[in-house]
């Protein structure tokens, strides 16, 4: 992506940060001052979000003609995010670095480019991301391959990344502190697609294909470190330790359950586990909180739930009132069968803003999108124009999740779903809180007085129709 007067900008801002960092002081022994700043396009919010660990150190404020710029009179060495919610990207500083990036929100991830001290380690790590991302899309169909097949195609993979790792570590000489780090996006990533191959082998195939793993299959787990601290906020390490955990927490003998007991056996065998594996607090807690996110997407059964919160809470020592795991608690309490369905602000395609309780009392069938996951939105709309013609007598309603209303109105001039109402959510946190939505393919049903039949079904589960009745 090309950016010229950004990149003018960001060689100007280059060269004051040189200056400002090349005196001797800045070198000193005691002194740990540090500078961030670039430019973003298209910004989601007006400031950036700095953080470690999910923890905001520094909201700041982007100008005008939106760059930011912020000095850092103690910075210590480690790697934080920065955040133009919903999106996020990691930067690693050592001591005295003084780092620029640009970004477009509308492309976050393939268009972030740094500059400045301590900028080429960081285009590493970008780099690393997004080959990681995009080995993520091509892996399924790998998956499918027998034991010699998938171990050639990800040992190959693993090589190349090693090697260009090893590269850019002699060319760039980058510290032990970011080397870590460095290691961690190449070794994790191929970890997990190890833990992934049985679990997904199976699903797709039909197939176990554990008994024919090597003996020495799972041997890189003895030099795996449960509880690095310094890698908690680090996202390939944290979806290692939940993808082993989905591997070996899985309950092979269960004829006898149901789905939802069957899950409701997994989820809590996986916290049980974490609970013997892991003793740091911090990613104690983090997993825990993982595996219930997981859990909460898939399977509403309100008893369930229960009995699954009741283990959680015991194990979890984050009680704070910013534990998105207790709000979604507390949501899904408030979402049971006859209970009104919660208020929350919605916008219409002409930017009118009102409260969810004042649409149409009539049956309703309420459904979601983002233009993220296209075929999801047009499957979904294809669904509903179907049903919209056996029941009549709902209303159906789409709600978008994205958060530019221009966006949104463009997206949906490209599609004629007539009949449906289409609507938009204006707080995403809203709507998360209140409705405990953490994924696209919920459905929610409610009866003429607005009171639900159903909060947790799917337009596409097999039995959906059957609430339609």
């Amino acid at each position: 992506m090309s950016f010229p007067k950004t990149i003018t900008k960001l060689f100007f801002y280059s060269l004051l940060l040189v200056s400002l960092t090349s005196c001797n002081k800045a070198f000193n022994g005691g002194d740990f001052t540090a500078y961030f700043g670039g430019e973003i396009l298209n910004p989601n919010k007006p400031y950036i979000l700095f953080c470690k660990d999910d923890v905001v150190l520094d909201t700041i404020k982007l100008n005008k003609d939106n760059t930011f710029f912020i000095k850092f009179d103690s910075l210590k060495p480690g790697l934080y995010t920065f955040k133009n919610t919903p999106e996020y990207q990691y930067v690693y500083f050592d001591k005295n670095d003084s780092i620029m990036v640009t970004i477009n929100s509308k492309e976050f991830d393939e268009s972030i480019v740094f500059c400045g001290r301590g900028d080429e380690k960081n285009n590493f790590l970008m780099e690393m991301y997004l080959k990681n991302d995009a080995d993520k899309q091509k892996m399924f169909d790998v998956f499918d391959a027998n034991y010699e097949q998938f171990r050639t195609i990800i040992d190959t993979s693993y090589s190349s990344n090693k090697a260009f790792y090893k590269t850019k570590k002699e060319a760039i000489k980058w510290s032990s502190g970011f080397d870590e780090y460095a290691k961690a996006a190449i070794d994790y990533h191929y970890y997990s697609k190890k833990e992934l191959y049985p679990i997904i082998h199976k699903i797709r195939t039909g197939k176990d294909i554990s008994d024919q793993l090597p003996n020495d299959f799972y041997d890189f787990r003895k030099k795996i470190e449960m509880n690095n601290e310094n890698l908690l906020g680090y996202a390939p390490y944290i979806y290692y330790l939940s993808r082993m955990l989905d591997n070996v927490g899985a309950v092979n003998y269960h004829n006898h359950l149901s789905e939802v007991d069957l899950a409701l056996k997994t989820n809590i065998n996986k916290l049980n586990i974490a609970n013997q594996l892991i003793t740091n607090e911090k990613i104690k807690n983090r997993i825990f909180n993982n595996i219930a996110f997981t859990y909460l997407l898939e399977d509403q059964n309100m008893v369930n739930n229960q009995k699954f919160f009741d283990v959680y809470y015991k194990y979890s020592t984050d009680k704070s009132q910013k534990n998105e795991i207790f709000k979604i608690g507390k949501a899904i309490q408030l979402l049971k069968t006859g209970n009104p369905l919660p208020t929350i602000q919605l916008e219409d395609r002409n930017g009118k803003i009102f409260a969810s309780d004042l649409l149409e009392k009539k049956k309703t069938v309420l459904f979601f999108w983002t233009e993220n996951a296209s075929a999801h939105l047009i499957a979904a709309h294809k669904k509903v124009l179907d049903f919209k013609q056996k029941y009549p007598d709902y209303q159906f309603i789409a709600i978008n999740l994205d958060p530019d209303q221009n966006k949104w109105n463009s997206t949906l001039s490209n599609y004629k779903f007539d009949g449906i109402k289409e609507l938009r959510c204006v707080n995403f946190d809203q709507i998360k809180n209140k409705w405990a939505l953490t994924k696209i393919h919920r459905t929610i049903v409610l009866d003429a007085d607005h009171r639900i039949k159903n909060a947790f079904t799917n337009l596409f589960e097999v039995n959906f129709e059957t609430l339609l009745k």
